[in-house]
Formats: structure tokens, C-alpha cells, sequence
């Protein structure tokens, strides 16, 4: 006879996927209801500890663990490969905008310095904390992004939090571009979900494809501030140097899937670059948007404009080669 527990229990597994449920369900009852009282099954229910250790477990297993079916394996390349990317991208940025601000710093007038020094002086310690983690915290996505491939995950996981921490402030804040401040800050927290949970103990070291890591690092960096310095040296859009990055790397996989299609046929890296394309083609639209409102100059809205459309169609190519590639090799395994 089923007991209320066992039910309870039951219930609680299926947040697992089915073919792992298949193999341990009735092994993993019976070890729950090990020691209990048969009398007593019907007034208990499982441990929040033993529920969180269960969605822990279906998190794993539906992010390719060892024996996962493929299309699992798949998702779980997809999501480890897009918080590596997007680690990379968030890095760039953040050391790009730093290069940019004491690039600044240094050729501003006087009065414009000390300005900004002022935010750091005369405020008491707590000010000047809070303005040195705001400047220094975003360079702890370089921190991530380098122990994640050298696979200290455990380190890459806590610089990443405490890189995403000056967006969630501002945007709880109310500070910044509103909506856009919002759709950055959701970008960054979905980095570090996807990097809480790709990365599990069954996970494999993470890998970035076509380049070197620090050589995808620097070339990130110079390609986001030469769009910067070339295209709106006097305009402050950070997105606009983000979006350059995506199209350039969109373009360099697309490029060399056409010149060698057998070695790159893996659908997880498009897959995961039409991710990270959809999450900047977001925050790209709503800047547009805000651009139109403000009215702002005729030139920066088209440029715009046509940077959007350009991630956008790229989004789109990659989304359709990675489903195509998932087909073939789903039909031919």
C-alpha cells in the first residue's frame, strides 16, 4: 500500500528527467523511506534538504551529466558554452569601459576631475566604499572568466556574483537608463545562473572554441573600443561595443562553418551564440528605443538601427544553423 510519504516523495522526483527516473526512482524511494515507520509515513513529508538535494540532482542530470540521453548533453554544451561567452563578453566590457574612463580621466579638464574625485572624498568611508566597488567590482567578469578556465569553478562562480552585484544595486536604485538598466542586469544574473548550474561536478572543463583564452580576451577588448573610438568616440553607449563583439564573432563562426563545415558542426556553439545574441539584441532595442525618444541625432539612431538589425539577422542565421546541425545529429545517432 502507498504511504502519503512515498507519494510525497514521488512527487518530489519528478522534478527529474524521465530517463533518470526510470533507472533510480524506485531505488531512491526506498532509500527515503529507509528507517521510517510504516505508521508514520502518512504524517510526514520529505526534508526541504532532501527536496533541494533532488532539484540539485535534476538540474545535473538535465545539464548532460555521465549516462544523460544526447539532446540532455546537448543543453547542457548550449548553457556551459553561453556562460563562457558571455563571461568573455562581460569582461570585455568591463575592462574596456574602465580603459575608456581613465582614458578620460586623464585628458579632462580640472574642474571635471576633481568633479569626479569628489565622489571618493568627503563623503565619509562607507562613500568611498561604495564608489570603489562600483568601479572595481565589474572587473572581478575578468576574475570569473579566467578560474573558469583553469576549472576553478567554485572562484569563477563567486566573481561572477560579485561582478553582477553594481547592476542589481542600480537597478533596484532606479539608476541608469531604466528598462535598459534592468534588461543588463537580468543579462548578467542569467551569466551567472547559467554558470551556477552548466557547470556541475559532472561537467567537463570549460573550453572556448576558435581561439585562445587570452587571446579571445585581448581581441575582444581592442575590437570594443575601436568601435567606440571610430564610430561615437564622444558618445557614451557601452551596448553599442557589446553588439560589435557579437557580430564580429557571429561572423568569424558563420565564415568558418561555410570554409570547413565538418569542423564545426556541433550545434551547441551557435546555439549558445544566438543566446548571447538574443540577450544583446534586447538590450540593443531598448537603447534604440530610448534614442528615438529622447530624440536624439539622426545619424546615432541609424546607426543604431542598423546594428540591431544586423545582430538580429545573425541571431536568427545562427538559432537556424544550430537547429539544423541538432536535426542531423539527432537523426543520424
Amino acid at each position: 500500500m502507498t504511504t502519503v510519504l512515498e507519494q510525497r516523495y514521488r512527487t518530489a522526483l519528478r522534478l527529474l528527467p524521465s530517463y533518470y527516473r526510470a533507472e533510480r526512482e524506485e531505488e531512491m524511494v526506498e532509500a527515503y523511506l529507509h528507517g521510517i515507520d510504516e505508521q508514520d509515513r502518512d504524517e510526514m513529508r520529505p526534508a526541504w534538504g532532501e527536496v533541494a538535494s533532488i532539484a540539485a540532482l535534476a538540474v545535473r542530470t538535465r545539464m548532460g551529466a555521465a549516462g544523460a540521453p544526447a539532446r540532455y548533453a546537448t543543453l547542457g554544451a548550449v548553457v556551459r558554452l553561453f556562460a563562457l561567452l558571455s563571461l568573455l563578453l562581460q569582461a570585455a566590457s568591463a575592462l574596456t569601459a574602465l580603459a575608456f574612463s581613465l582614458a578620460w580621466f586623464t585628458g579632462a579638464p580640472a574642474p571635471d576631475r576633481e568633479l569626479f574625485l569628489g565622489g571618493f572624498t568627503g563623503h565619509g568611508a562607507a562613500r568611498v566604499l561604495h564608489e570603489a566597488a562600483w568601479w572595481l567590482l565589474p572587473l572581478a567578469w575578468t576574475v570569473a572568466y579566467l578560474a573558469l578556465l583553469r576549472d576553478r569553478r567554485r572562484t569563477a562562480f563567486v566573481f561572477a556574483v560579485l561582478a553582477a552585484l553594481p547592476g542589481l544595486v542600480s537597478a533596484m536604485a532606479g539608476d541608469g537608463w531604466g528598462t535598459v538598466s534592468l534588461a543588463t542586469t537580468v543579462f548578467s544574473w542569467l551569466t551567472v545562473l547559467a554558470l551556477c548550474c552548466g557547470f556541475h561536478c559532472d561537467a567537463p572543463p570549460a573550453r572556448l572554441p576558435l581561439a585562445s583564452p587570452g587571446l579571445a580576451l585581448m581581441g575582444t577588448c581592442v575590437l570594443m573600443g575601436a568601435s567606440m573610438m571610430v564610430v561615437w568616440p564622444d558618445i557614451a553607449d557601452p551596448g553599442w561595443a557589446a553588439g560589435s563583439a557579437f557580430i564580429a564573432a557571429a561572423a568569424v563562426w558563420l565564415v568558418a562553418r561555410r570554409r570547413s563545415p565538418k569542423h564545426v558542426a556541433d550545434p551547441a556553439l551557435p546555439l549558445a551564440l544566438a543566446t548571447l545574441g538574443l540577450a544583446v539584441l534586447v538590450e540593443r532595442t531598448l537603447t534604440l528605443a530610448i534614442m528615438v525618444e529622447a530624440h536624439s541625432p539622426g545619424s546615432l539612431i541609424a546607426a543604431s538601427s542598423v546594428q540591431t538589425g544586423i545582430i538580429a539577422l545573425l541571431a536568427t542565421a545562427l538559432t537556424a544553423t544550430g537547429a539544423r546541425s541538432l536535426t542531423a545529429r539527432f537523426r543520424t545517432g
